[in-house]
């Protein structure tokens, strides 16, 4: 090699080792896929704090003309520096074209003095990162409690606050993990568990839950702030109920937090009532096709909370008798019948609707799995009041002493039980219960 062709070999490392990563590929962990690619922007758009009811329901036209509209100030705020996602702390949030329902979501961040920004989950806010030191003037709203908080919950509620203090030194790159299933969130802030399987509320109607699926957003909030190992992973049916059945994601089963089976899962022992109209297949409890009648257990509860695990065939109809007293009809000889109804049931009173207490308190619609999967739902009976939690979603709150008007005005005389069974109001239709776990409460 002649002298010239080394001097422009050495050149050409030299150069090398100060030229942007422009086209470096971002390899994700097994499982998991890659939100930035380390290339470019494909796959985000921009959007603002705002309701993603706006915008979740658009036609594909109306969607795409929204994406290309936010592009102009996108490009002038955000860029990829190679394995970095870089924003001026300006514009609008950086926003995945897919919507994720339940995920697993890493990524790392650094940012500067007195930022203030975070991360929305399905288009809701947020996940809170900030100036943790006194010097960022934030410790009169919670920055000293530190980053990773689901900051907009309401004064008080679990998770709001993260647990411990686990923030970084400004210049280093801190790195989150964060598992949402249904609106349960469970956040790590550099390896500390700092919010623990807590409710997420809706920002924008906190009557509601949170989407059961949407975007993740980037906040920009003032300060420069990068991004890297932006990664996610869907987490898949089985996987979410197992997370709500234990409690969290590093919780023991549900049996051992003071629950116990009332279904074995072979036969009904502990169980009364029309019997013959019920079988058990493959360890679930399943209403014979075209029979029905309430079973029930035979020890009485008066508050509890109960956990178990439903699959619904098309139209599929069935309930949960609360504090029935053994005989009659359960929507009204009982404290209530809870409906299992398929979500997409037409034509009903909306006090008919899954988890609503039939005839009295409507519940809301669409968190149910698609028909044929396991959903998993938990229901706390306290006193006069009800709350039901449809694969992590708080679907129904409501409180029966309050209620003056009844669907067809008909009278609910059974309301008022302060105790009672619990059972399973068949409707003709082949529904089935499988992991019914009950715990008395004082």
């Amino acid at each position: 090699m002649n002298r010239i062709a080394f001097l422009v070999l050495l050149m050409t490392v030299a150069l090398s080792q100060f030229a942007p990563q422009a086209h470096a590929q971002v390899k994700a962990p097994e499982g998991f896929t890659a939100l930035y690619n380390g290339t470019d922007l494909t796959g985000w758009w921009g959007e603002g704090t705002t309701d993603p009811a706006k915008y979740l329901n658009l036609s594909p036209e109306d969607f795409q003309k929204r994406i290309d509209d936010s592009l102009p100030d996108v490009n002038k705020h955000w860029a990829a520096k190679g394995e970095v996602l870089y924003n001026d702390g300006n514009g609008k949030y950086l926003t995945t074209i897919k919507n994720y329902g339940d995920f697993e979501l890493l990524v790392d961040y650094k940012t500067v003095a007195k930022a203030d920004s975070g991360i929305y989950l399905r288009g809701v806010p947020q996940v809170q990162i900030w100036d943790f030191t006194k010097e960022g003037g934030k410790w009169n709203i919670g920055a000293d409690k530190g980053s990773g908080g689901l900051w907009n919950n309401s004064p008080g509620a679990p998770g709001k606050d993260p647990s411990v203090l686990a923030d970084k030194p400004f210049g280093e790159w801190n790195k989150f993990r964060i598992i949402m299933v249904g609106q349960r969130v469970s956040i790590w802030l550099n390896d500390k568990l700092v919010v623990d399987h807590a409710i997420m509320e809706n920002y924008y109607n906190r009557k509601i839950p949170v989407p059961k699926a949407g975007p993740i957003q980037l906040q920009t909030h003032g300060g420069e702030i990068s991004w890297r190992n932006v990664f996610i992973r869907e987490i898949p049916t089985e996987e979410s109920n197992t997370i709500l059945k234990n409690g969290g994601v590093e919780k023991k089963a549900s049996n051992d937090e003071g629950f116990k089976s009332i279904f074995n899962g072979k036969d009904f022992d502990g169980w009364a009532g029309p019997l013959e109209n019920y079988e058990v297949v493959d360890g679930t409890v399943v209403c014979k096709k075209g029979k029905g009648g309430t079973i029930f257990t035979k020890e009485q509860y008066a508050d509890f909370v109960v956990r178990v695990e439903f699959k619904l065939p098309p139209n599929g109809n069935n309930g949960l008798a609360l504090r029935y007293p053994g005989s009659g009809d359960t929507a009204y000889s009982g404290m209530c019948e809870l409906q299992t109804l398929a979500d997409d049931y037409k034509g009903i009173d909306p006090r008919q609707a899954h988890g609503s207490a039939y005839g009295m308190v409507a519940a809301v619609r669409g968190f149910q799995r698609p028909i044929g999967e396991w959903n998993y739902q938990e229901v706390t009976v306290k006193g006069s009041t009800i709350k039901v939690e449809l694969n992590g979603n708080i679907i129904m709150t409501g409180d029966l002493s309050t209620v003056k008007e009844f669907m067809g005005g008909k009278p609910h005389p059974g309301m008022n039980r302060t105790s009672g069974h619990f059972g399973f109001a068949g409707h003709s239709d082949p529904v089935q219960y499988r992991n019914v776990f009950i715990k008395t409460l004082e």
